[in-house]
């Protein structure tokens, strides 16, 4: 089994998903189902309500009701897109034009409170307690990650522990909220529900550490943004982090002047991405992330075999093979 034939395999489920999207954009006010489908058909894999669907999947579960979650997730995720992009003052995302590029950053951040009061509208209806409580938690802990990130940025002084606590609050919050909320369908017990929530949050430190690797080294259609971006809006990531920890004090003091000048050349940033390479940075930031998928692997033991825990092992190494 492959990414790709994971896909297939809940094929109809993620349609269901997008009929749903779809739906739940419509508006008399011509912008938000315009910039809706922007946005939503823009490249994204869908990859929490992949997760949600094959957790619930691998849980028992088999009603409905993931669908219209799935959507939640995926409406709580392009929200945060939205904003970011605003933030980062991004051109480029998913390998298309940004929102705010092409419609302007006030559309851009009113379109994604509008995705945050519809997923919350949708959770709502659920009426389920527990799945509103998981959803409402990964939310305000997303939003303090976002906030973290802005933080430290261009904090040198940011350590690996803290940068850690950001990437589990910014990316792993949801992803291990999706992994929850299918056990929570699911019906399993503690053990079980544990399990999952602790697989999802595996995975998800995993996922952004090799985003943050691939900022450096993919290609720029590969990873869809460009390339070296955390490093221009001086985003202090683990490849930068253990490379000021292992460098000599000549260059490290060369990053932090480079870093700290109004902007980056491409002259600099060349340097410092040399640098990074020197030290070991990447390869560094990639055995960590591989770590983490065999933690979140390792979770798994207690569910019997099937396609779906199959299906959850290939993405778990998907996340620290991908090239975008």
């Amino acid at each position: 089994m492959n990414i790709e034939s994971v896909y297939r395999m809940i094929a109809q489920d993620l349609q269901a998903v997008e009929r749903e999207l779809d739906k739940n954009i419509q508006s008399e006010i011509a912008l938000v189902p315009t910039m809706g489908r922007y946005i939503l058909n823009s490249g994204g894999k869908r990859f929490r309500p992949l997760l949600l669907i094959l957790s619930a999947r691998l849980c028992g579960y088999k009603g409905k009701g993931h669908i219209q979650l799935a959507c939640i997730l995926e409406f709580i995720h392009t929200a945060t897109l939205l904003h970011d992009d605003v933030v980062d003052n991004a051109n480029i995302r998913r390998g298309n034009t940004s929102a705010n590029t092409l419609w302007g950053n006030q559309a851009s951040i009113l379109i994604g409170d509008l995705f945050f009061a519809q997923s919350f509208s949708l959770i709502a209806q659920t009426r389920n307690w527990r799945v509103l409580k998981v959803l409402t938690g990964a939310t305000t802990q997303l939003a303090q990650g976002e906030v973290l990130d802005l933080v430290q940025e261009g904090d040198l002084a940011c350590d690996e522990a803290g940068y850690l606590t950001t990437i589990t609050y910014k990316t792993a919050s949801l992803i291990k909220a999706a992994c929850h909320v299918g056990a929570i369908l699911g019906n399993v017990d503690q053990k079980k529900e544990k399990a999952m929530k602790n697989f999802g949050n595996n995975l998800g430190i995993a996922y952004q550490l090799m985003d943050d690797t691939l900022d450096y080294v993919s290609t720029e259609e590969e990873f869809g943004k460009t390339i070296g971006k955390d490093l221009e809006e001086g985003k202090i990531t683990l490849p930068l982090i253990h490379t000021l920890q292992k460098s000599v004090p000549e260059d490290r003091e060369f990053i932090v002047s480079a870093l700290k000048k109004e902007k980056l050349t491409k002259k600099l940033l060349t340097k410092i991405l040399n640098l990074i390479k020197h030290y070991q940075g990447l390869e560094y930031t990639a055995q960590k992330a591989r770590e983490y998928a065999i933690k979140a692997k390792k979770e798994l033991k207690s569910f019997l075999p099937s396609h779906e825990k199959e299906a959850l092992l290939v993405i778990a190494d998907y996340v620290v093979d991908r090239r975008r």
